[in-house]
């Protein structure tokens, strides 16, 4: 059965279709894109994606009132059966708000919005998004965030190293992300956010292929499952 994605499109979304790009070079078949205020995901979902973008402008908070659009109670439902779920950039910060994974994206140290290639250490490379990567290698991914700034408590964090979820960390913090951290997983593993780009960086023309791995990961792993 051919592979079936979707992304979610929110007021202010500005990633989506570069989402739908990925998906569809990877995988080989367009992504489904739902519209935040829809009730309901469609049948049978292989992936969902959050893309980046500044929903709702950033009011309130960065995801805040993302996390509260119809279409989240499919997601997070979708989520706790096992689907998995890529949220990038505000697609991180809206998983935050929604309680998919904890902690909080704040305010970048500096008040400055950050826009460059950064390298990353990949943390896990046993995770259904990172097996395409080796243990430690490490990448160069896209940032482009005003509200990157990862900050969870002293015990959130042990516990999140402890489990092996800490996927991806920053060579070095570009935005003040407490222990460097640039994208982690739930309990289960079938979710990740990070800040990181990695649609922007599947295509040398683009300027490097290593987010490509990522989607391969995922898509390989799925379709052969």
């Amino acid at each position: 059965m051919a592979f079936r994605a979707a992304f979610v499109t929110f007021p202010g979304s500005n990633c989506d279709r570069d989402m739908a790009v990925a998906l569809e070079a990877i995988s080989g078949t367009a992504p489904i894109r739902v519209w935040h205020g829809d009730a309901d995901l469609p049948e049978r979902l292989d992936f969902i994606a959050l893309p980046g973008g500044f929903s709702y402008g950033d009011y309130l908070r960065s995801g805040a009132m993302a996390a509260h659009s119809p279409i989240m109670r499919a997601v997070k439902d979708a989520a706790l059966r096992g689907v998995p779920v890529l949220g990038v950039c505000n697609g991180f910060q809206v998983l935050t708000e929604a309680g998919l994974l904890p902690g909080a994206l704040m305010r970048n140290v500096g008040q400055t919005f950050i826009c460059r290639t950064v390298p990353l250490v990949v943390e896990n490379a046993q995770s259904l998004f990172t097996a395409g990567y080796r243990q430690g290698q490490e990448i160069r991914i896209p940032v482009a965030h005003h509200d990157g700034n990862y900050f969870a408590d002293d015990a959130t964090l042990d516990r999140l190293e402890g489990e092996g979820r800490v996927a991806f960390r920053y060579r070095e913090t570009c935005n003040g992300s407490r222990r460097d951290i640039a994208g982690i997983l739930n309990e289960a593993g079938n979710v990740l956010g990070m800040m990181p780009h990695p649609e922007r960086a599947i295509e040398d023309d683009h300027g490097g292929t290593d987010g490509r791995a990522l989607f391969e990961s995922a898509v390989g792993g799925l379709v052969n499952a």
